[in-house]
């Protein structure tokens, strides 16, 4: 990006105004890219967590807290400078976990049961559909909750999920 910035910087000076608005563009697309790889990380830590659950049956404290986490910053992060808009509106999450959900079935093999299961035994395990199916109502929290309340709807969703009453009561 130092390279970009050096070279908007001449082209301004050397009045090519042209040549600068094309390295703004540059400029905004890495940017963007680099946003929605965030977003795109902190989703699969969320599918990784709710592949664990569904397999598990429980939820620890920790899967609760990066499910919380995950979502947090996904809303944090998705929210455009304008305050106003996303870089990933309600309606388009069905592509992004249609791409994340192999990875993260990949991932969460190393710890699902303490890794007993490899990657391809735990992909005929997991239903996909649901896990793509409960992801996409914790994502929608993110649009209607502000920052101060969506820990506590998260909440309320996570004690639906299986093991989830257990986790309230405190008998993890």
């Amino acid at each position: 990006m130092t390279q970009e910035l050096i070279g908007l910087r001449n082209s301004i000076l050397e009045q090519r105004y042209t040549d600068a608005l094309a390295i703004v563009d540059e400029l905004e697309g890495m940017s963007k890219k680099a946003i929605l790889r965030q977003i795109k990380s902190f989703l699969k830590v969320l599918l990784i967590h709710l592949i664990k659950n569904q397999i598990e049956k429980r939820l620890t404290n920790y899967w609760v807290a990066s499910i919380r986490n995950s979502l947090i910053e996904i809303q944090d992060i998705n929210l455009k400078e304008n305050k106003k808009s996303y870089y990933i509106n309600e309606y388009e999450w069905d592509s992004w976990l249609e791409n994340e959900i192999e990875l993260a079935i990949a991932d969460a093999s190393l710890e699902v049961l303490g890794g007993i299961y490899n990657e391809f035994q735990l992909a005929e395990m997991v239903n996909r559909d649901e896990v793509i199916s409960i992801a996409k109502k914790f994502l929608e929290l993110i649009y209607v909750y502000s920052v101060k309340d969506l820990p506590k709807a998260i909440a309320e969703l996570l004690i639906q999920l299986p093991g989830g009453e257990n986790w309230k009561l405190g008998k993890m």
